[in-house]
C-alpha cells in the first residue's frame, strides 16, 4: 500500500464509529484521513445490547480502560448467555454457555469426556455449567477480575447502551481528528469505471474519498442501492424476522451474563445495564402478531397495562454477496445480519474492519486480495449463521409450531449437517471442525455446550451406569479446582442496583 486511502464512512451508530476509529487508528499516522457522513435525522434505538470479548481486545487496541468507557455507557460485564426453557428435557431446562478462557484447558477435556459417554447412553453428568469457571462467576454475580495471584482471568465481553456507546465512540474519534459531517446523503456518485466517486449530501456538499465505507443500515444505500450487490437471505433456516423491545427498572442485584429465554414464538433477551435492564422479544412474524408479540413479552416482564411504549424492530437477516465491492466496504446491517441470539453483530464488525486493513494493505484493491477477503468474509458469516441455526435446530421443546418447525427444518447447510452427525454418530467434534470449517467460528467446547445444554444424549430409560473401569470426566475433582479458582474473584461486579430507567 503506498498513501493511506481517504475513507468516507456512510452511517454512525456503533458500527460507523467503530470502522471510523479503527481505520484512524491505524491510517492516521501515516497520513490517511476518515470522514463520517452521519444523518442527524436517523434515530437510533438504544436498546440494551450485548457483546463478545472481540469488544474488550478492540477497547484494548485503542487504548481505551473500562474506567473511561464503561460509565459513559452504561456498560456491565458479561460472562456468557444463559439459555432458558430451550429444552423441555429434566435437568436441562436451562443452561450457560460461557466465553472460552484459558482456565478452561484445564477442565474442556473432562467436560469433552463426559459428552462423549452420554452420547454413548452412559448416565455420566454433562450439564455445561458444572464443568466452567465463568458459569460460576456470573451465578455468583462477581467481578470478572481476578486476584493479582491467579494467572487465568475469565474472557468476557459487555453489556451496554448501543446509542451512548455510539456517542462515546464518535466523540473520541472526533478529538483524535477523525472529521464528523452531520448530513443526510442525497445521491451515490459513481464513477466511469462504476465505483463510488462522492457523496452528494443535502447540505450541498460534496464528499470525495478513495474508500467508502457502507454504515447505512440495512438500507445499504451505497453497497445494495448504488452498487447493485445481491444480497442473499437466510430467512429459509432463520425464521426470525422481528424483535419488540422495552425496559424495565431494575428490581433488584443482577447477575454479569445475558439471559436467554424461550418464548411462544422465539425468544428474548434480558440485558442488564447499570442504569436498566433492557429486554427484547425476537420472533418470527410468521408465528405471530406483532400485537400478540408485545402482549406476549408485557407478561413476561411484569410490564402488562404498563403506559411504557414498546418499540418495535424489522430485521433482514441475511448478508451481501460480496463485502468488499469495487472501493466500498460493506460493515454493520449494511453486510448482513444474522440475528442477536449470540451478539455477534459487533463481534463481525470488528473482525472484518480489521481483517480489511490488513487485506488492503498487503495489495490495495486488487481483484485477487478482495476475491480472497470476500470469500474470508463469507466464511465468517456462514460458520456463524450455522451455530445460530443449530440452536433452533436442536431444540427441545415440542409446545407450539414455531419450536416443532425449527425442529424439522432440514435447510441447513452441509457443513451443518457434518456437525449434527458428529455428534449423533459419536464423532470427535473438534476433527470434525476442522474438516468442515475453513474459518471456524466457535471452537470445539461451544459446540459441546450447545448440544449437551439442550440435553441431546439417548432419553434416561435408555441409559446405563458408568461400566467398572471405566473412567470418566470426574466432576468431584473439577468442582474442587473451580472452587479454589473462584475464591480468587472477590466481591460482587454490581453490589447495588441503580433504580429507575432512563429513554430507550
Amino acid at each position: 500500500m503506498g498513501r493511506p486511502p481517504r475513507v468516507v464512512v456512510l452511517g454512525g451508530g456503533s458500527a460507523g464509529w467503530i470502522a471510523a476509529s479503527l481505520l484512524h487508528h491505524r491510517w492516521a499516522g501515516q497520513g490517511g484521513h476518515v470522514t463520517v457522513v452521519e444523518s442527524p435525522q436517523i434515530g437510533i434505538i438504544g436498546v440494551g445490547e450485548g457483546s463478545t470479548p472481540q469488544l474488550k481486545a478492540m477497547f484494548d487496541h485503542l487504548g481505551i480502560s473500562e474506567s473511561e468507557w464503561m460509565p459513559a455507557c452504561n456498560a456491565t460485564y458479561k460472562l456468557g448467555i444463559r439459555f432458558t426453557g430451550w429444552s423441555e428435557r429434566p435437568g436441562y431446562e436451562s443452561y450457560f454457555h460461557p466465553f472460552p478462557s484459558p482456565v478452561d484447558l484445564h477442565t474442556e477435556p473432562a467436560f469433552s469426556r463426559n459428552c462423549a459417554l452420554a452420547r454413548r447412553g452412559i448416565d455420566v453428568p454433562a450439564l455445561p455449567d458444572d464443568w466452567f469457571l465463568a458459569a460460576r462467576i456470573a451465578r455468583e454475580a462477581r467481578t470478572p477480575h481476578p486476584s493479582a495471584n491467579f494467572p487465568f482471568p475469565p474472557a468476557y465481553g459487555y453489556h451496554f447502551d448501543a446509542y451512548r456507546l455510539g456517542e462515546f465512540l464518535r466523540d473520541r474519534a472526533v478529538a483524535a481528528g477523525v472529521r464528523h459531517l452531520p448530513a443526510g446523503v442525497e445521491r451515490v456518485e459513481l464513477a466511469s469505471d462504476g465505483a463510488v466517486a462522492a457523496l452528494l449530501c443535502d447540505t450541498g456538499e460534496r464528499i470525495e474519498g478513495d474508500l467508502f465505507v457502507d454504515c447505512s443500515g440495512f438500507r445499504g444505500m451505497i453497497v445494495q442501492e448504488a452498487l447493485g450487490v445481491p444480497f442473499l437471505s437466510f430467512a429459509s433456516n432463520l425464521f426470525n424476522d422481528r424483535a419488540v423491545v422495552m425496559p424495565t427498572p431494575h428490581s433488584g442485584p443482577f447477575l454479569p451474563q445475558t439471559e436467554s429465554i424461550a418464548m411462544r414464538a422465539g425468544w428474548r433477551w434480558q440485558i442488564p445495564l447499570t442504569s436498566r435492564i433492557g429486554n427484547g422479544y425476537v420472533y418470527s412474524s410468521r408465528y405471530i402478531s406483532d400485537e400478540e408479540a408485545e402482549a406476549e413479552l408485557r407478561a413476561a416482564i411484569g410490564m402488562k397495562g404498563n403506559p411504557q411504549e414498546a418499540r418495535f424492530l424489522r430485521m433482514k437477516v441475511g448478508r451481501v454477496s460480496e463485502t468488499w465491492h469495487r472501493n466500498c466496504l460493506a460493515v454493520g446491517l449494511s453486510q448482513g445480519f444474522i440475528e442477536p441470539l449470540e451478539a455477534t453483530a459487533l463481534h463481525i464488525v470488528i473482525a472484518i474492519v480489521l481483517e480489511f486493513a490488513q487485506a488492503y494493505e498487503k495489495a490495495g484493491s486488487s481483484d485477487a486480495e478482495r476475491d480472497a477477503f470476500n470469500g474470508r468474509a463469507a466464511a465468517r458469516y456462514e460458520g456463524i449463521r450455522d451455530y445460530i441455526v443449530a440452536h433452533y435446530r436442536m431444540n427441545r421443546r415440542t409446545d407450539t409450531p414455531y419450536w416443532r418447525d425449527n425442529a424439522a427444518n432440514d435447510d441447513l447447510s452441509l457443513a451443518l449437517k457434518a456437525m449434527m452427525t458428529a455428534w449423533f454418530t459419536h464423532g470427535d467434534i473438534a476433527e470434525a471442525i476442522d474438516r468442515t470449517y475453513s474459518l471456524p467460528p466457535y471452537p470445539p467446547m461451544s459446540w459441546h455446550a450447545l448440544f449437551a445444554g439442550y440435553g441431546t444424549f439417548p432419553e434416561p430409560g435408555k441409559t446405563q451406569p458408568l461400566p467398572a473401569g471405566m473412567r470418566d470426566g470426574d466432576l468431584p475433582a473439577v468442582t474442587r479446582m473451580l472452587d479454589a479458582c473462584l475464591s480468587n474473584f472477590a466481591g460482587l461486579a454490581y453490589p447495588a442496583a441503580q433504580k429507575g430507567t432512563e429513554p430507550a
